[in-house]
């Protein structure tokens, strides 16, 4: 609208000059070279104009004619230009379809045609490792790091081809460059986190998820998680060399997460070392409360070494007043009460449990229970459930049980700390060892149990029965004396 108004604005004005010179008639005069043209005012600006527009095509079209190399070279590198980004365009589509022979020839001519375009490369190094060419796709990819626009998808390239040939320190190497040009990359950073993982770098671990939580590539929520497992993890490297800065760590790790059992267990331990239990006890209950677990039921019973069974007992009761803690509060009082030889204590802790399908651990329990109260058919009653019983809970981490916490997922390499639970759900299957759910005895007599044979004077009366091959076992004696001198 706008332009439509100057165009008219200016035919007004054209307009309103050619009316003006009308109303003033005049002579125009020129001599020249001994001759005399008169003309009228207006005839003479008409002639002027001529002049001036034949002149200036004149000079369009030298100046056209001057250019028409360059605009012919224009025209002819436009268009190998336009068959480059077409060829490029088809050697993609035919990458992704997976076919390698049209990727490898596209690719020919977009290198032809655009010799300078990084795609092309690309297009090079998809069309080689569909051909399964690994020379020429790590030569490609190199070629790539020596350029600054295209180094990091060279070194991404490097990086993916050395982990599929198992090169762990090339990986790393090519990762941490990468990393070193852009912080903020999200693979290298995850690749460079799950090979200092992989590798138990701890420290070099937590230093590169600090700088992923300052640059934002970490969500807030899984940030104090994943760092206060790997420094529980370098805190436990620690122990046995330098307690000093295993407990510090320790410390920091239970700060992040204070339901991280491993790390309030190790600081419990070396602060008991340290003869600072009232602290450790302060540790152990706030860590409890959010993750009850045996390893803090223990540390809270040798939070002073030296203590028998019986002050053992009373301080495991003490941990429970205030959060019983479900199943495993009541294995570890039943613990402490076998221990301290309080048989009707043990018994009335793991009442609660034994009615389903409880445990093998508590039928182990209640094995040991009955056998030191004399009832020997009862006892072996017991160890017989616990063949069948419910798997007991394990450190396992995707999917993969292990007797020892560690922070990475030994699937994926991910910082996925374990978790406390059983290996696998089991299927609900009724225990035909519960008299409730035994057929009447009219059907099925149960036959007659052979008396048992005598123990040897040697030997415990008592054997455990064997687990499957896969069983991770029955826990370790809760009156095992630790490690040093305070319990592991």
């Amino acid at each position: 609208m706008i332009g439509l108004l100057w165009r008219f604005l200016l035919l007004a004005l054209v307009a309103a000059g050619i009316a003006w010179l009308a109303d003033r008639p005049g002579t125009l005069t020129i001599r020249w070279l001994g001759h005399e043209i008169e003309m009228s005012a207006i005839a003479g600006i008409t002639v002027v104009a001529v002049a001036v527009i034949f002149i200036w095509f004149l000079w369009s079209l030298f100046r056209r004619l001057w250019r028409s190399p360059q605009a012919v070279q224009r025209y002819l590198y436009g268009r190998k230009t336009n068959k480059g980004r077409d060829s490029l365009s088809r050697g993609i589509i035919a990458a992704g379809a997976g076919d390698a022979a049209a990727a490898a020839r596209y690719a020919a001519l977009a290198g032809n045609a655009l010799p300078d375009e990084p795609l092309v490369n690309v297009l090079a190094a998809q069309a080689a490792q569909l051909k399964g060419d690994r020379a020429a796709v790590k030569r490609i990819f190199e070629a790539m790091t020596k350029s600054p626009e295209t180094e990091a998808l060279g070194l991404r390239g490097l990086f993916a081809e050395a982990r599929q040939s198992g090169d762990v320190a090339a990986a790393r190497r090519h990762a941490e460059r990468a990393l070193s040009l852009n912080p903020r990359l999200a693979w290298a950073a995850a690749a460079v986190l799950q090979l200092q993982a992989a590798a138990r770098d701890w420290q070099a671990a937590s230093a590169t998820l600090a700088r992923q939580i300052k640059s934002g590539a970490v969500p807030q929520a899984d940030a104090n998680r994943k760092l206060a497992a790997l420094t529980a993890a370098e805190a436990l490297a620690l122990e046995d060399d330098d307690r000093a800065s295993a407990l510090e760590l320790a410390l920091k790790a239970h700060k992040l997460d204070p339901a991280l059992v491993p790390a309030a267990a190790l600081a419990a331990r070396l602060l008991s070392a340290q003869a600072s239990g009232r602290k450790a006890a302060r540790i152990i209950k706030e860590s409890w409360r959010l993750s009850p677990h045996p390893d803090l039921a223990e540390a809270q019973a040798y939070l002073f070494p030296g203590d028998g069974p019986e002050v053992r007992y009373e301080r495991v009761q003490d941990l429970l007043k205030d959060e019983a803690g479900g199943v495993e509060g009541a294995v570890a009082l039943a613990r402490a009460a076998v221990k301290a030889k309080r048989w009707p204590a043990a018994r009335t802790a793991l009442a609660p449990y034994i009615e389903a399908r409880p445990q093998a651990r508590i039928c182990a329990l209640m094995a040991q229970i009955e056998d030191a109260e004399g009832d020997k058919g009862r006892a072996r009653e017991w160890l017989a459930r616990a063949i069948n019983a419910p798997r007991d809970p394990i450190w396992v981490s995707d999917g993969v049980a292990s007797p020892r916490w560690t922070p990475v997922s030994p699937v994926s390499g991910e910082i996925v700390p374990c978790e406390w639970k059983a290996p696998f759900e089991m299927p609900d299957i009724p225990d035909m060892q519960d008299p409730e759910l035994s057929p009447p005895a009219a059907e099925a007599p149960a036959p007659e149990l052979p008396p048992p044979a005598p123990a040897k004077p040697d030997a415990p009366e008592l054997v455990s029965p064997q687990r499957p091959p896969d069983d991770p076992g029955l826990p370790e004696d809760f009156d095992q004396p630790p490690r040093g001198s305070t319990p592991r």
